[in-house]
């Protein structure tokens, strides 16, 4: 009995929890997922629509591949997670159902007692034989006693009963749930097969245009390179305003400086410089996607999003730059205290330098490329003074 009651203690009040995620976190993870995979899946249903093969619609397909897979790791760990409430239950179960049948076994005994010596007669004879009053009210008491046990062994019964019918039934539901998520990881599977096959076939098409895709890859070098040089623009200019006040670095007044602080303390909650987009390429160095033995270096990240869609200022802060870039539409550059946000492949840019702006603030129109059946890619950046920081680690999830 002790037994059973000590793991019900532990196991009806523990948390569960695997590699420190419980059961709702997964279930949040997983909605995340599937959410981000139906947004995904609805900018290739547009890109399908042509039948092009593009590097973007391979970039798609990789990020998808990716994002299922993550979804399918995480059905895992439900799964995992699942097993275990199931044969923590069935132990509590095996527990209970054990110590159901001692009880009963004693309470047979004790009513076996009782019908022996259920004659009144009997009862008056064994106080009268006492040796003295003591030893009668010590006899007395002992009865009492012995109909109290029959009564409380009657209510242990019927709790351990009740906990365990309500254990029984917890089992069951969860078996069926578990075999649902299993059925959910197994068409999560299919699906990433027949992904990987699609994701080859584009990716064979696309090594049929190697030139033409090493010379957008160039194209794309040089508008790094000029953000990277309009952002070392503003860094030198800060600077050398700062040094003319005796101020190390960039140079802030008192209210930037708040709000690099502010900034600062909202890293992995700023809002996305999109309503709704995914990352298609992600920063640093990355090898790329056709090309062998070919890397791209990114400064920031490339966000796929919805023809129209509006970019905006992921926080507070002040219009720092509005220019042209070869090749590369427009770009904005926010200030925010030391911290530089950057923003380009814009189109009908609605802000201009010295603007004081809030979060969320449309900035302007993300440019869709007609060539690539209208794809709509923003180029996003964070930058604290001359340092690239990657967007990933700020942007909230």
């Amino acid at each position: 009995m002790k037994i059973a009651v000590v793991a019900l203690i532990v196991l009806l009040g523990a948390g569960y929890s695997l590699n420190g995620q419980s059961l709702e976190e997964l279930r949040k993870k997983k909605q995340s997922a599937s959410e981000e995979i139906r947004f995904t899946n609805e900018l290739l249903g547009k890109v399908n629509e042509s039948q092009k093969t593009t590097l973007g619609k391979l970039r798609l397909l990789n990020r998808q591949i990716e994002q299922r897979q993550q979804l399918i790791s995480t059905i895992s760990s439900e799964v995992s997670l699942l097993q275990m409430l199931i044969d923590d239950n069935t132990l509590v179960v095996d527990l209970l159902s054990s110590d159901l049948e001692k009880i009963r076994q004693e309470y047979a005994e004790m009513v076996r007692f009782a019908w022996k010596n259920r004659n009144t007669y009997d009862k008056i004879l064994f106080f009268l034989s006492a040796d003295n009053f003591n030893q009668a009210f010590q006899r007395y008491v002992w009865f009492r006693q012995y109909a109290e046990s029959r009564k409380k062994q009657s209510e242990i019964m019927a709790s351990i009963q009740a906990i365990l019918t309500r254990k029984v039934s917890d089992l069951k539901i969860q078996q069926m749930v578990q075999q649902g998520v299993i059925s959910e990881k197994q068409e999560e599977n299919r699906k990433l097969n027949n992904q990987k096959k699609q994701q080859d076939v584009v990716a064979k098409d696309l090594q049929r245009k190697k030139n033409d895709l090493q010379n957008k890859l160039n194209r794309q070098r040089r508008i790094e390179q000029q953000l990277a040089d309009e952002i070392q623009k503003i860094i030198e200019e800060e600077t050398k305003k700062a040094a003319k006040s005796g101020k190390p670095g960039m140079g802030i007044t008192p209210e930037q400086e708040l709000a690099g602080s502010n900034f600062e303390q909202n890293r992995r909650k700023l809002p996305w410089p999109v309503e709704k987009g995914v990352i298609t390429e992600k920063f640093g160095i990355q090898p790329h996607p056709v090309l062998a033995k070919v890397t791209v270096n990114n400064n920031g990240v490339s966000i796929a999003t919805t023809p129209g869609a509006k970019a905006r200022a992921v926080f507070q802060g002040e219009i720092s730059r509005v220019f042209g870039i070869t090749g590369g539409n427009l770009a904005v550059i926010v200030r925010h205290g030391h911290y530089l946000t950057v923003y380009s492949n814009l189109v009908g840019v609605t802000v201009k330098k010295g603007d004081q702006i809030a979060a969320k603030q449309s900035l302007g129109t993300v440019y869709s490329d007609p060539e690539e059946e209208n794809k709509t890619l923003l180029k996003f950046q964070i930058w604290k003074e001359s340092q690239k920081l990657n967007p990933e680690d700020w942007l909230a999830r």
